[in-house]
């Protein structure tokens, strides 16, 4: 009801409606109970993109209480949790939006572009792939993995669609995504040779199915190349998932970064993406869930 009020006129009508509440409310309990649920639906903009944000940057702060934080600030998921993690968000009404596989070390390094590692994925996909499908888990990441010496950039595509065409049948027969993520090889990940869209794109668009797609990460994507938006609008029908992060230092989305993230949220939204856009900046603030919630308005479009 609140939703269309400037900012201030919203705020005065919150605090009109709680000091009511206070006076009828019979017991603390119901007092408190009422006024979670008219900030939690003054919070919840969701706008039209479907926001998530990803669980590692926020690990100080428990699961439970974190999905609860999260659902009142607006976002409808939650990513990166492992199989065992997955019923606490769906306890909170959150979608796992983006689940791991399983657990191993070397995860980022052991990836689709050596054909060693084919038997361990698939292998590790063919389990996760129907766990997630029964917890409408939509989408699971995988990886491109680091370079290798004797495998330059067209036997790693090359090997790169040999490995995903042979896990999309089940994973289409499930409805599950594998979304395969697009990092930089400059800052964070030295070595990963999946560090560029147009690697990503070539490996799409020859396994060419509608279950394995990009993880683009944004935060990633402008530090190896730029030209953010440009390049979701050219392909966005390769692209299955988001990641934001502030560049540089991978902080907050706001003003103290290089990308205008509200631009780059319209052009996702205006391009008719579906999926999720997932928040994935280490907070600088000493109250993360501040820094978030500021994402969310910022990613409203």
């Amino acid at each position: 009801m609140t939703q269309g009020l400037p900012n201030a006129h919203r705020r005065a009508l919150l605090a009109g409606l709680i000091a009511g509440l206070g006076s009828v409310a019979s017991s603390r309990t119901a007092f408190g109970s009422a006024v979670s649920t008219i900030i939690g639906s003054a919070l919840a903009k969701p706008g039209r993109l479907k926001q998530s944000v990803c669980r590692w940057p926020y690990k100080q702060i428990p699961l439970p209480e974190f999905c609860r934080r999260a659902k009142q600030i607006g976002l409808v998921g939650i990513d990166l949790l492992q199989v065992d993690e997955w019923p606490i968000a769906a306890d909170a009404g959150l979608i796992v939006s983006m689940g791991y596989p399983g657990k191993r070390d070397k995860f980022i390094e052991t990836g689709f572009n050596d054909a060693a590692n084919h038997a361990l994925l698939i292998k590790e996909l063919e389990v996760a792939l129907p766990l997630a499908a029964r917890a409408r888990v939509p989408n699971l990441i995988a990886m491109f993995g680091n370079r290798h010496a004797a495998i330059d950039d067209s036997a790693a595509v090359a090997n790169c669609v040999a490995g995903l065409s042979k896990i999309a049948p089940l994973a289409e027969e499930l409805g599950v995504t594998i979304c395969v993520e697009l990092l930089n090889s400059k800052v964070d990940h030295m070595g990963y040779q999946g560090d560029r869209t147009a690697f990503g794109v070539s490996v799409m668009q020859a396994v060419n199915s509608p279950r394995v797609r990009l993880l683009y990460d944004i935060y990633h994507m402008q530090i190896m190349e730029g030209d953010v938006i440009r390049t979701i609008r050219d392909n966005i029908q390769w692209i299955g998932h988001f990641h934001t992060g502030g560049v540089p230092g991978r902080h907050e989305i706001d003003g103290s970064q290089e990308l205008n993230y509200h631009a780059v949220a319209a052009a996702i939204a205006d391009s008719g993406f579906k999926g999720y856009v997932a928040h994935e900046f280490a907070p600088s603030r000493s109250d993360p869930m501040s820094s978030l919630e500021e994402a969310v308005r910022v990613c409203s479009v």
